[in-house]
């Protein structure tokens, strides 16, 4: 297995965690049409780009024919997959099971499809820096090679001691540095307080976004962790029913309608977790207007929102400074 050749691939976030759940990986260029009609060679697939899109820039058609080739083509059954999905901040890792096929019945924008075996699903918590450095690159499909036998290790239930890395570019390490960062508040936020204490965080949190918020008591709280409203007494609607959860795992639609339960006429619910919801769960939260899902990403961005309300204890337990880091360059002609 340590012999098979690896991939690195990212999906946008529009995909959810759907390709976890159904076993496969999907890369966009709808345009290209069916890449198995294309010749097998690296020309005639960057004379393919340049055909079905004319906007790209000459000096961008390898690098997009290149990431299709790789794709369509060196891929083989039993290399291994590394995806790490936002969603959930979850790296997972699999074996491709079977060829390319091209199915834009399944989705218009990323019709090009390869079948999956995941067999490890881990937090991104469980690698070092530097295996989620070289996942953390700026194209779409890449080889991994510098830290594959930590992934391999990984995916075998091992451990591993990982060694050094390369040099990335300027706008590697922009990304690597906004992932690093949310990876440091999640393990803060998990490792260093109790559940109880997670609830006064959030808490906390919504008393940074204008609300009156009270944590119940941990003995007896009814699966209700927290109470928010506007007033101070509480009296005017809506109330605000939060639960808490300090874990990275997936919830499940069950525990939404347990939540969803305890919620009187004219209340809301609140359900705020480090880690992700099912698609299940998404779509139980869309039909109930007083419900709202809270996910790591999500907490991550409203922390950032109201750091600067923050009280000292809570900024002592995410010490963060703002600072500048490189982006994307545009030139005049973009």
């Amino acid at each position: 297995m340590t012999e098979a050749a690896m991939w690195g691939i990212h999906m946008p976030h529009d995909l959810g965690l759907d390709p976890v759940d159904k076993n496969y990986v999907a890369i966009g260029w709808p345009h290209m049409g069916d890449l198995e009609l294309i010749q097998a060679n690296r020309d005639a697939y960057k004379a393919k780009v340049a055909e079905a899109h004319p906007e790209t820039k000459r000096g961008a058609i390898p690098g997009a024919a290149g990431v299709l080739y790789r794709f369509a083509v060196e891929m083989q059954k039993g290399d291994i997959v590394i995806y790490p999905s936002k969603p959930d901040r979850m790296v997972n890792i699999g074996l491709i099971d079977g060829p390319y096929s091209y199915q834009p019945s399944r989705n218009d924008d990323y019709p090009h499809i390869r079948p999956i075996k995941w067999l490890a699903s881990l937090p991104r918590t469980d690698f070092s820096q530097n295996a989620l450095n070289e996942i953390g690159s700026a194209i779409t499909m890449f080889r991994v090679s510098s830290n594959s036998d930590e992934f391999v290790a990984a995916m075998e239930g091992e451990e591993f001691e990982a060694g050094d890395i390369d040099e990335v570019s300027a706008e590697r390490v922009s990304a690597q540095v906004e992932e690093s960062t949310e990876d440091f508040i999640i393990k803060r936020l998990k490792t260093s307080q109790t559940p109880y204490q997670f609830e006064h965080f959030v808490a906390h949190l919504l008393k940074c976004m204008g609300y009156h918020s009270r944590v119940t008591q941990a003995s007896a709280d009814g699966g209700i962790d927290i109470i928010a409203h506007r007033d101070e007494l509480g009296f005017e609607p809506p109330i605000i029913k939060v639960q808490c959860k300090q874990i990275l795992s997936t919830i499940g639609r069950p525990d939404i309608q347990q939540l969803h339960g305890a919620i009187e006429h004219g209340e809301h619910g609140l359900f705020v977790t480090l880690g992700s919801f099912t698609s299940d769960a998404r779509t139980f939260e869309r039909t109930k207007p007083n419900m709202r899902l809270i996910d790591g990403p999500t907490l991550i961005d409203l922390i950032y929102s109201h750091y600067h309300q923050f009280e000292p204890r809570y900024q002592m337990l995410l010490p963060l400074k703002r600072s500048y880091i490189p982006g994307p360059i545009v030139s005049d002609n973009d």
